[in-house]
């Protein structure tokens, strides 16, 4: 059986890697991104958050943006304006998915044909079980730390579903200090079970737990 495909999909590239059930604040200027937030809002529709691979997220048409092949669709969920007039929006993200091919629209958006990617595969194994466990429990607390200090700045979307092995590998690999090309990879990555070894080796190596 195929996968689902969607065409015509706006890109947003970006030096960063959002995560299926990650939060992605954005402050846009640039017309491009504004017209494609409002198309968005107006229609109900994703966009494409990609890590950028080489170029600007301001780009130019000598210097064009290029994003990574695996990316993650957002969906806007809140949307304001600010003093200086930026659109202040908040999206989550909600599944990944292979880029197949793009273009630049005459806007200088890009655009592009994308084929969705399935959900991680299921956790096996007794050792990776109690890794998880360790991994959420470490998740709990750092929410729980941030919740006390800066409530309202919490980086992660509600509700918390800590026993969820693909929700908590995600957030670590996203909170974690871990180098952008390698939160790709992480974010790439169809098994859970695997981001749970490689969050996990991380935190005992930096005895964070």
């Amino acid at each position: 059986m195929s996968s689902p495909t969607l065409s015509d999909l706006p890109l947003f590239p970006l030096h960063t890697v959002l995560f299926p059930g990650g939060l992605l604040p954005l402050k846009i200027f640039e017309v491009r991104y504004l017209d494609m937030a409002r198309s968005c809002l107006r229609e109900n529709t994703p966009f494409g958050a990609c890590l950028l691979k080489s170029g600007h997220e301001v780009a130019s048409p000598g210097d064009p943006s290029v994003p990574e092949s695996i990316g993650c669709l957002a969906e806007i969920f809140e949307c304001d304006v600010d003093t200086f007039g930026l659109l202040l929006v908040q999206a989550r993200g909600t599944q990944r998915f292979k880029l197949i091919d793009h273009r630049v629209e005459p806007s200088n958006l890009l655009v592009g044909d994308v084929r969705l990617i399935g959900e991680d595969r299921p956790l096996q194994g007794a050792e990776t079980l109690a890794k998880f466990g360790a991994c959420a429990e470490v998740l709990e607390r750092i929410i729980e730390t941030i919740r006390a200090r800066e409530p309202q700045n919490l980086p992660f979307v509600e509700p918390f579903l800590l026993d969820d092995p693909t929700w908590v590998s995600n957030r670590l690999a996203e909170i974690l200090p871990i180098p952008m090309r390698s939160r790709q990879k992480m974010m790439e990555v169809t098994d859970a079970g695997a981001r749970i070894d490689v969050v996990h080796h991380y935190m005992q190596h930096h005895q964070l737990l």
